[in-house]
């Protein structure tokens, strides 16, 4: 019996080893062909510098739409379709226009940019005194006395001591996200808000903002202003406390329009029931190109496809590649996606979103149970040699979030972070900030990560 168990293990010993052998070959091939072959690159330099930014509901979006409409058809897949959603459309208008008086006629310009999503200031624009503060509580402290009347200048910098900038950005965001439904409730004109960016330079950053339950009467403008303008004026107020800040802009919301999502499918061969989904989103802020948000993310999606067909990879599972539309204001592309994968019953085991730029990728993190998470971390190893293996517990991506349930593994793509906030939502945010080599690497990575869960599934107890 002795002998026979010392066999038996032998031998599983040994079938482990080749199965290991073989995932290393396999995804080796997958970076081999990702680094020689892929078109990805070509892709993103067409969305940014042929098509540019893309905001939900603009023209560019819809050309966007129809351009990775016909990248997916070329790539000859089982199944391409476009899944018709209703988007949000707010329009920038002619540009911003601020300056900060010290007296009469004594005025400095200051490059801003509005908020997405936030109403106009009258047709003459706002001036009046700056009130800075650093967070939202001190609204309450200050009272309506002390802020009514004024522009209230949010000015708390992201926490440059913390490593991973995503942490340190969502401990800042909320002066941006909230920052004018709070004011406006103390009788504040308009907000200012510090950009989300940890590099100081002269680059206002956009970015989505909502106004809560406030009537329309009540929602005041908001603009956001660079880091080094922010410096500025928080030094010049602490001089000159009268100083008065002016600011005009035209933005507005108009009614919904329809938009798509582009969604291209390879059948499963074995369990084609089991769908993993890849994806990034197709609009943008309309300031930059939207290059590494979100461009870089698509075409790494759908450079996964791309890969797997010319290795002739055969899938066990349906593999399915999606170009959500409305990310940045709305998240209607997501939602209305998971909503139909429901009223379908389509059975999703794994999803993966690339929604953190073009960078060097260092790994993934996971939304997963106990049992997957664990069976997750034995393929760390099979990442070491490509420095991707820093696997995480957290959060994936906006866009999948809304298909999470227990069934499910959620992942986002984790690439280097200390330049992104560079870029997000700025003019900044171009195709020659994006390093080709970095580019293809993630999607190689995005592509072993697929293979493996392919390859072996779920733990079949999560499986619904």
């Amino acid at each position: 019996m002795k002998l026979r168990l010392i066999i038996l293990f032998t031998f599983c010993g040994i079938g482990l080893q080749a199965q290991e052998n073989l995932d290393n070959s396999f995804i080796k091939s997958i970076y081999d062909t990702a680094l020689s072959e892929s078109r990805s690159y070509d892709w993103l330099n067409h969305l940014s510098n042929q098509i540019g930014g893309r905001l939900s509901g603009s023209v560019q979006a819809e050309q966007a739409v129809d351009y990775t409409y016909k990248v997916i058809e070329n790539l000859k897949l089982d199944k391409l379709w476009k899944q018709e959603i209703t988007v949000p459309k707010w329009v920038r208008g002619t540009p911003e226009f601020a300056y900060m008086e010290l007296s009469p006629g004594a005025t400095t310009n200051i490059p801003i940019l509005a908020l997405g999503g936030s109403v106009a200031t009258p047709s003459l624009g706002i001036k009046a005194e700056l009130i800075e503060v650093t967070y939202l509580d001190e609204l309450k402290t200050l009272g309506k006395k002390a802020i009514s009347g004024k522009i209230v200048f949010f000015n708390r910098p992201m926490d440059p001591k913390m490593i991973n900038t995503f942490n340190t950005y969502s401990k800042a965001v909320d002066q941006r996200s909230k920052g004018a439904a709070e004011a406006a409730k103390y009788g504040a004109l308009g907000v200012i808000v510090r950009s989300m960016n940890l590099r100081l330079d002269d680059f206002p950053h956009t970015g989505g903002m909502s106004y809560g339950g406030l009537s329309d009467a009540m929602k005041i403008p908001a603009a956001a202003v660079s880091t080094n303008h922010a410096n500025f004026l928080s030094t010049t107020l602490k001089l000159n406390p009268s100083l008065k800040f002016y600011f005009k802009q035209n933005c507005r919301t108009l009614a919904d329009v329809p938009s798509h999502n582009v969604i291209g499918e390879i059948r499963g061969s074995e369990f084609p029931e089991e769908i993993i989904v890849i994806g990034g989103h197709l609009d943008s802020w309309d300031v930059g190109d939207g290059a590494h948000d979100d461009g870089a993310g698509c075409v790494q999606s759908m450079a996964v496809l791309e890969i797997l067909k010319k290795l002739n990879y055969t899938p066990k599972r349906t593999i399915r590649v999606v170009m959500f539309m409305n990310e940045e204001n709305g998240l209607r592309g997501g939602t209305a996606y998971a909503k139909r994968a429901v009223e379908l019953g389509e059975q999703h085991i794994f999803a993966l979103e690339s929604d953190s730029g073009g960078f060097t990728p260092r790994g993934f993190s996971f939304d997963a149970s106990a049992a997957n998470m664990s069976q997750i971390m034995e393929w760390k190893v099979l990442f070491e040699p490509y420095m991707a293996h820093t696997f995480t517990e957290g959060g994936s991506g906006a866009d999948i979030g809304p298909l999470k349930n227990e069934g499910i593994v959620l992942a986002g793509l984790r690439p280097d972070s200390q330049r992104y906030f560079d870029h997000h939502h700025a003019a900044t945010d171009t195709f020659d900030a994006v390093n080709k080599r970095e580019l293809d690497m993630g999607s190689a990575a995005m592509t072993a990560l697929v293979y493996l869960f392919d390859r072996y599934g779920l733990e079949a107890a999560e499986i619904k």
